[in-house]
């Protein structure tokens, strides 16, 4: 994209620029991790998303943060349009860990329910040690296809070595057959404890056995953070920190300038999780750091956590930059 292209973009995205408006806290749900060169595309795009508007909850919206069965969602891809659909999304990513396998279909049944399909990817990375989800808006999902399969395959050996812990502490288990392109997780683990009747919760699972220190608990090989940026950056793909209020490694406004540097093009600023100081501290810090503004409620489906499809309304205003900079990315920065 040329600069006279993005000063039209620019142009267009400054007549719809209003006061913003914060979002009501919402609940929290239960997902997997729950419990370079400084940005070069050009700074224009995003100097003034920080005063967007944010809707009331029931407006047609945008939802960019959504998971399904092919990670640790509830649903099928199909079922996750049919619900965003009838839920007034208009734009709908979906953002599977560690996996795109399921974009084909949601493209599909996007198209038949007149709804756009933004495709992405939720990458496991580590920083100082701890989990950072990185969130990739329009990769090129072919040049992803490798590094994403090498990932899987360790989701895989990692869930076989946390259910040989859990036989070896006297509870036996199966996995229930999963799809080809599946990232297995330990959701799906704490699904089958509850289904056998090990555990009465998928929090007592976790308590118990699956999360980080516990018996069966197993750790897996992951990018690094800045590797993570590098990589979705080389596909074209937007990198953007996913609910960086729940990153447990330090602060957010100490950690986010090594990422801006490392290549950090957004910040997740709108998530169940962050409360409405949260999410107004993060729109200033996208403003002062040319950063792209994107929310979602991380839905992963009926029975996983509170959250509801549309539940902030994010306008669709927020996804022009989004798209420019995508743009901009392939122009400029894959081969």
């Amino acid at each position: 994209m040329g600069l006279d292209a993005v000063d039209g973009v620019a142009g267009m995205l400054g007549e719809i620029i209003q006061e913003a408006d914060g979002c009501e806290d919402c609940c929290e749900d239960c997902c997997e991790d729950c419990a370079t060169a400084k940005s070069s595309y050009p700074r224009e795009i995003t100097t003034d998303i920080w005063r967007w508007p944010l809707h009331h909850a029931g407006t047609t919206m945008l939802e960019l943060h959504c998971h399904s069965q092919y990670s640790d969602g509830t649903l099928t891809p199909t079922q996750l349009v049919q619900t965003a659909a009838a839920a007034g999304v208009k734009v709908l990513a979906l953002t599977d860990h560690d996996t795109m396998s399921g974009c084909s279909e949601a493209a599909e049944a996007a198209r038949a329910y007149d709804l756009t399909l933004v495709p992405g990817v939720e990458l496991s990375t580590v920083y100082r040690g701890r989990s950072m989800h990185i969130l990739g808006f329009y990769p090129d999902g072919d040049r992803l296809e490798s590094p994403l399969r090498e990932r899987l395959q360790g989701r895989k050996q990692r869930s076989q070595q946390m259910l040989d812990k859990l036989r070896q502490l006297g509870y036996p288990l199966e996995l229930p057959q999963l799809g080809e392109g599946v990232a297995p997780s330990r959701p799906h683990l704490a699904r089958a404890l509850l289904a056998a009747g090990y555990v009465h919760s998928w929090e007592e699972a976790f308590d118990r056995f699956l999360g980080e220190g516990k018996p069966a608990y197993v750790g897996y090989a992951k990018f690094s953070a800045e590797e993570g940026i590098a990589l979705l950056r080389s596909c074209g793909a937007v990198p953007v920190w996913a609910h960086p209020y729940l990153f447990a490694g330090g602060d957010v406004e100490e950690v986010l300038p090594h990422l801006v540097e490392a290549g950090l093009m957004g910040v997740e600023v709108y998530h169940p999780h962050h409360r409405r100081s949260q999410q107004e501290r993060l729109q200033q810090l996208c403003q002062n750091n040319s950063l792209l503004m994107t929310g979602g409620t991380d839905y992963h489906g009926p029975g996983v956590g509170r959250t509801a499809l549309n539940s902030f309304a994010l306008p669709l205003t927020l996804l022009p930059p989004l798209e420019a900079a995508a743009s901009h990315l392939k122009s400029h920065e894959v081969s």
